[in-house]
């Protein structure tokens, strides 16, 4: 655990550091991230033992009540702003509610003018969702050598303005292995193969918390089947609350034992007391 000021000046510990992730490039260590979308599951990868958060444009206070050590990346919307000086008000606040890094889908201008103030930028390379109208859809991406140097001449200009981290998402492996050597960019791979710094995936991904009716991405694996106890809870809930509704419509609820009696003999006393009483004021 290092000791730390984080960005707001106040001392604190973190499990890793910037200079942490930086030093991955010449370690076999292998960390892993996701992104908990409520405090519940940060609870449960805290518990796990998940080594980094991405909380997406999240209130980040509730999140460092439970993660108190974890390094934790924020961003924002990709159109949330319009200008860069709004994009920059918000990197600053993100970083000063207790946030270690910055994502970022904007300009490479917009990038080193944040990393130009002092913050640790994240961007993004390969299948970027947000984009997706641009290339027909979702899909892998570095599959043709000419989409592959598209992708490693991205992450140089990205190298060239500062960006220290970036998520690689749905890149061909062979294309991330290579350029994984050739930076100084910390990698974060989805679905990219096991070549990055660090492997994410997402919640809902690992535990299995989707639709068995909707097809999971290619780079999706369930390690446990969270969906269908969500179903069941689900299937539980509606059951009591139909139950609870049916028996007050009967007139059957509340029953005799949830309710509350006076003492032995104090009715009658109340009843007495309640057919003499007069108001004071008349």
């Amino acid at each position: 655990m290092k000791r730390i000021y984080d960005f707001s000046r106040k001392p604190a510990h973190r499990n890793y550091t910037v200079y942490d992730l930086k030093s991955l490039k010449s370690s076999p260590k292998k960390l892993t991230m996701t992104n908990p979308a409520n405090i519940d599951e940060a609870k449960a990868c805290v518990e796990a033992g998940i080594d980094l958060f991405v909380l997406g444009n999240k209130e980040i206070e509730g999140f460092r009540e439970v993660a108190p050590t974890h390094f934790m990346g924020a961003a924002s919307i990709f159109a949330q702003f319009g200008s860069k000086a709004e994009i920059i008000d918000d990197a600053f606040d993100k970083m000063r509610r207790g946030a270690d890094m910055y994502y970022t889908l904007r300009s490479f201008d917009v990038m080193e003018s944040l990393v130009n103030e002092g913050i640790p930028v994240q961007s993004h390379i390969g299948l970027i969702p947000t984009f997706s109208h641009y290339c027909g859809g979702l899909r892998g991406w570095g599959r043709t050598a000419e989409e592959a140097m598209k992708i490693f001449e991205t992450i140089k200009r990205m190298e060239d303005v500062g960006v220290f981290a970036v998520e690689a998402e749905c890149i061909a492996e062979e294309v991330l292995e290579a350029i994984n050597l050739k930076t100084s960019i910390v990698t974060f791979s989805l679905g990219s193969g096991s070549s990055g710094d660090v492997i994410m995936s997402f919640v809902a991904d690992i535990c299995g918390q989707d639709s068995e009716e909707e097809k999971p991405p290619k780079h999706a694996h369930a390690f446990g089947n969270v969906g269908k106890l969500q179903k069941q809870v689900h299937k539980e809930r509606v059951s009591a609350l139909s139950a609870f509704n049916s028996e007050v419509k009967k007139n059957n609820f509340p029953y005799p034992e949830t309710n509350i009696s006076m003492y032995p003999s104090e009715s009658e006393k109340f009843m007495d007391l309640i057919e003499k009483w007069t108001p004071i004021h008349q």
